[in-house]
């Protein structure tokens, strides 16, 4: 047991009771106990296997390669169309997870064995994304945009096609292209 961990414990107040039902299922399958992205984390040799975090409606198990798991039960879910690898298993209160426990205990085991087989979520290139029709015609206007925007990573290249793709109203997504071109101009991602 992690001591960063029980910190973490200590501190929630919506998820406390969830939380230590799901930590003592996982400690019960060998995995190392961490805090990672400020959430109770379980890795096996340093690689990363599921992750517990709560949300507003509910809280959940994370797991990292979840698009590999079997999903016997059909109880995995996609966050957003945009998450490629990690799976989630939500609850909304403890007596859920005692219910679940053989089953949670056998779908974290899986995740262990397929990182045990070295087995990788086979992840979109950034030409599967959709280029949005208002950074298109900024891209075929603006030769420089063009060059700085495939000087980026592919990461950030993603996030920026995510964020203009999402609005459903063309002048938003314009308005996004806008404020952004000189960020992509100076090499910068979205985020940075």
């Amino acid at each position: 047991m992690n001591p960063k961990v029980d910190a973490f414990l200590t501190n929630e107040k919506k998820w406390q009771e969830e939380f230590k039902k799901l930590r003592q299922i996982i400690l019960g399958c060998d995995l190392t106990e961490e805090l990672k992205w400020g959430q109770p984390g379980y890795t096996l040799d340093g690689k990363n296997i599921v992750l517990m975090h709560g949300f507003k409606e509910y809280c959940a198990l994370l797991f990292m390669k979840g698009a590999l798991l079997k999903d016997a039960k059909s109880i995995l879910i996609q966050q957003t169309d945009n998450v490629q690898a990690a799976r989630q298993i939500r609850f909304t209160n403890a007596q859920e997870i005692t219910k679940m426990e053989k089953t949670l205990k056998s779908y974290v085991k899986e995740a262990i064995e397929i990182e045990k087989a070295g087995l990788k979520v086979e992840l979109k290139k950034t030409s599967d994304f959709k280029v949005p029709e208002e950074f298109q015609r900024k891209l075929d206007e603006l030769p420089a945009l063009r060059s700085a925007f495939d000087a980026l990573t592919p990461g950030r290249q993603k996030a920026y096609l995510y964020h203009f793709a999402l609005p459903k109203q063309s002048k938003t997504r314009e308005s996004r292209v806008e404020k952004t071109i000189p960020k992509i101009l100076d090499g910068m991602g979205l985020d940075d």
